[in-house]
């Protein structure tokens, strides 16, 4: 279990949760965290200030701008909502209009994962390109940031070196400097590329180890408690915005986890670990399709099975970070049932903890208590039935008896019941708006010229 005296580096979790973000931007696992490596790498042939480069060293650059289109403002879920689905339905805004509403969002993420306002700035200008063509604001050349326009090198030229190759790569960086590209830039990667080491620590076992080490030591920050949470919290807004129909989905399972662990009178101590491990237990699930999270009807086979690996791809990714060994395993069991019928380890009473058993049941109750592709959301008295029905053969009794003492519900208002619809077919379009729209993404589905 972490332990508050155990030290870990912010690089690292953000380096672990980027794989996550990978997973939901259909790249390969360590695409951030390979950027962020050609990134430190150039601005150290660039010679930057010492503090930039810690900047570069601190973020996984593809989580920040995961983050652009997922993550939380101060104005209410509704109301963002109803802004993005006017702008996405409506084309009342233009493309640059839409950008900004990404790039605003992206930067207030950076803030609350405590980055300053150098990474900010440069998330918020990270489309931009060089001969003015880019968004949200239209920068040319040395208007634009200088982390930002190492970003858009660093990640574009890591998704062409590991699709097509090293020649591709090179011969793309060359035809699009002076139009994407800051032509200095694109002179020191080929300069970088040449010199030893430069290549070393790129593969999907070495790379988070790799980003770690390069962070310079008179700037490496540790994670507190405070930080962490906030760091938890973050995520898990990113993983409920991956469709509507898990909107505040990880919030409702930890505060549902948090008054069955108060119920239960659980010492202090052991509340906030497995608040944790609710927080994440779904990030797995951001490599799921929006086609099979959001489809109407029965999933077929091939689906389902889809479905049932995303609590081992929160296990893959929660072990990566320092200290979490046991967070991971509680945070992947929320599938598990006592009677070995759940999934993806067909775990059974003797292998699961209070702490699993206490979120199989908030995960549980969340997913009755709320509206579903396939279903509206269920009556309470309902949802209780149905998990009595279940104690003590599957859920832990005590756990849903204890639940049920809170007279816990959930309550998202009608007004975001009523969204519920349009925000189906709106996920995807604001996904391909906001998502697929940085130049990594682009790259590969554009001739190169």
């Amino acid at each position: 279990m972490y332990s508050p005296d155990q030290q870990i580096l912010v690089s690292e979790i953000i380096a672990a949760l980027s794989y996550s973000l990978d997973l939901t931007q259909g790249q390969a696992g360590g695409h951030a965290v390979r950027s962020c490596i050609f990134g430190i790498r150039l601005a150290n042939e660039l010679r930057l200030p010492l503090a930039e480069r810690a900047d570069w060293s601190r973020t996984g650059w593809d989580s920040l701008r995961y983050a652009i289109a997922h993550g939380h403002t101060n104005a209410p879920f509704v109301q963002r909502v109803g802004k993005q689905y006017q702008a996405a339905v409506t084309q009342k805004q233009s493309r640059r209009e839409l950008m900004q509403i990404r790039c605003d969002r992206g930067t207030q993420i950076a803030r609350m994962l405590g980055f300053g306002e150098t990474v900010a700035d440069a998330i918020f200008s990270g489309d931009e390109q060089w001969g003015g063509e880019g968004s949200p604001r239209g920068l040319r050349a040395e208007e634009i940031p200088r982390l930002s326009r190492i970003l858009n090198v660093a990640q574009s030229f890591e998704v062409f070196w590991r699709v097509r190759g090293l020649a591709a790569a090179e011969d793309m960086i060359g035809k699009r400097s002076g139009r994407w590209f800051d032509p200095e830039i694109v002179a020191a990667l080929r300069s970088a590329m040449r010199r030893a080491g430069f290549w070393d620590g790129l593969s999907e076992a070495d790379c988070q180890a790799t980003v770690v080490a390069l962070e310079p030591q008179e700037r490496v920050l540790s994670l507190g408690e405070d930080r962490l949470d906030s760091i938890c919290l973050g995520f898990a807004d990113m993983i409920d915005a991956k469709t509507p129909f898990t909107y505040r989905h990880s919030n409702g399972v930890a505060d549902t986890e948090a008054r069955v662990a108060d119920t239960l009178s659980l010492h202090p101590d052991q509340k906030r670990f497995p608040r944790r491990a609710a927080l994440l237990h779904d990030v797995g699930k951001l490599s799921v399709p929006n086609s099979i999270l959001e489809k109407p009807g029965k999933l077929d086979a091939a689906e389902w099975e889809v479905v049932r690996q995303h609590p081992a791809r929160t296990l893959d990714i929660l072990q990566r970070i320092p200290g979490f060994t046991e967070l991971s395993e509680v945070a992947a069991s929320h599938h598990e049932k006592l009677d070995g019928s759940g999934y993806f380890r067909g775990w059974g009473a003797e292998q699961m903890s209070l702490e699993a058993r206490i979120l199989v049941v908030a995960d549980i109750f969340d997913a009755l208590a709320a509206r579903r592709p396939y279903r509206d959301a269920k009556p309470l008295e309902e949802v209780w039935r149905m998990m009595e029905a279940d104690a003590p053969k599957k859920l832990d009794a005590d756990c849903v008896a204890a639940l049920k003492a809170t007279k816990g519900g959930r309550d998202h208002g009608a007004d975001v019941i009523a969204l519920t619809d349009s925000l189906r077919q709106l996920s995807n379009t604001l996904t391909d708006e906001f998502c697929a729209g940085n130049a990594a993404a682009e790259l590969l589905a554009k001739p190169v010229a």
